[in-house]
């Protein structure tokens, strides 16, 4: 079944899932740099970690500005030129983040870096859906959204192996790297087939506003998945420097193994979904995900650390492999370039909060990261299968087909047409 979806393709089709895969994989590396080193550079800049962290906060808050801005353009004038600029973009940025001369320096990088970041993921995850066979989309959307986790492990590699050659400095200065992909999506990736200029600008404004019950529901819906990533994520290098006082190799280490198992989970579930249905797999492994949190988050020892962090990350990158398709498939055709991305980033906006809450928490019940950290992401397991359950899906829907007859199973609104 999975190798029947993967066959047949045009040499064209491969380059564009690979290149969107690869800038995700890559701005990903380039965030994710960060959550290793908000320790050493509260050091430098002699403030506390929690001070830092509100760098992550800018980044997450201006992930929606990004995904508007470069979703509208990419409405206006295709996905393929928008996502070389994007990627320029946030790799400069990275590399000026290694130069910062104090924290409010490096505060304002890291929120122009979020206007970069937000709009990669919406303009590469439509010219891939719109740029695939339908009965593809489950496996690659998993594909695609497993970049996210490929570049936490390639920031796991890079800290584990370099930090304690190059600094917190050298660490952003190696994000430059990605800017040498625009050279690969300008030579191999096509246009998306779907796109027209006639979606364009006011269009994209009226079709959103039309389907603004769809939008709401989408904007809850990714903020409780954006508290069980970052929720999950941002903060777990933290914790298991400053509560287990483990090495930066060690730390590395299980980073790696815990990516890997993000890998996994993306694609194996984003796969399962073409078979059992968007829903069905998101409500499952975040439930089961509420079993493994004990062993994530209250284990003593390096390694049932390794185990709960490598489980837990197969289940909640597992929920997220569904995404990318599940958003494109209940996007309106006229603004998928936007619709997207943009719901996507406000739910991030509004959970930028969360690196933040938990270094409080932690700091309330006296550095108590186990419990802050297991606070979020079980309160949030529970309302993403809530709100899914009780959701829309349109698995299987014809982009550019007449938006009059949605394919969509839902107790929600499924987007009347514009």
């Amino acid at each position: 079944m999975r190798i029947a979806a993967l066959s047949g393709w045009t040499r064209e089709q491969k380059h564009v899932v690979v290149a969107s895969f690869l800038g995700w994989t890559l701005d990903a590396f380039d965030f994710f740099l960060m959550v290793f080193v908000l320790k050493d550079i509260a050091q430098e800049f002699h403030t506390e970690i929690t001070d830092v962290t509100f760098a992550l906060l800018l980044t997450l808050a201006m992930r929606p500005v990004g995904a508007f801005l470069f979703g509208r353009a990419a409405d206006s004038w295709g996905r393929r030129p928008m996502l070389m600029i994007n990627v320029l973009f946030y790799s400069a940025i990275e590399f000026a983040s290694g130069f910062a001369p104090s924290l409010t320096a490096l505060l304002v990088l890291r929120a122009i870096y979020g206007i970069a970041m937000g709009g990669e993921w919406g303009v590469g995850a439509s010219l891939t859906m719109e740029s695939i066979p339908p009965q593809a989309r489950g496996i690659v959307s998993g594909l695609l959204q497993s970049g996210y986790p490929a570049g936490y492990f390639l920031a796991s590699i890079v800290y584990a192996l370099l930090f304690q050659y190059i600094g917190w400095r050298g660490m952003f200065m190696v994000g430059v790297v990605p800017a040498l992909l625009v050279f690969y999506i300008r030579r191999s990736v096509p246009e998306s087939p779907s796109w027209t200029p006639r979606a364009a600008g006011s269009e994209t404004i009226a079709v959103l506003k039309s389907h603004w019950r769809l939008g709401i529901y989408a904007v809850v819906l990714m903020t409780a998945f954006n508290f069980f990533s970052h929720g999950t994520q941002d903060l777990y290098p933290t914790f298991l420097q400053v509560q287990h006082h483990l090495s930066p190799h060690a730390v590395g280490l299980i980073a790696v193994i815990y990516n890997i198992g993000a890998i996994i989970g993306g694609i194996s579930f984003g796969a399962l979904s073409e078979r059992v249905g968007r829903r069905a797999v998101i409500v499952a492994t975040a439930l089961v995900s509420l079993a493994v949190l004990p062993l994530w988050a209250f284990s003593t020892t390096a390694f049932w650390l390794a185990v709960g962090a490598f489980l837990m990350q197969v289940l909640v990158q597992g929920a997220w492999g569904v995404i990318p398709a599940h958003l494109n498939e209940l996007s309106p055709d006229a603004a998928r370039g936007t619709f997207p991305g943009f719901t996507y980033q406000i739910g991030n906006l509004i959970a930028s909060v969360n690196a933040t809450l938990q270094a409080g928490i932690a700091a309330h019940y006296g550095g108590d990261y186990a419990f802050a950290l297991a606070v979020v992401a079980g309160i949030v397991a529970i309302v993403i299968a809530i709100l899914t359950a009780f959701g829309p899906e349109a698995r299987g829907v014809m982009f550019g087909a007449a938006r009059g007859k949605p394919q969509v199973t839902a107790q929600a609104d499924p987007a009347p047409a514009a």
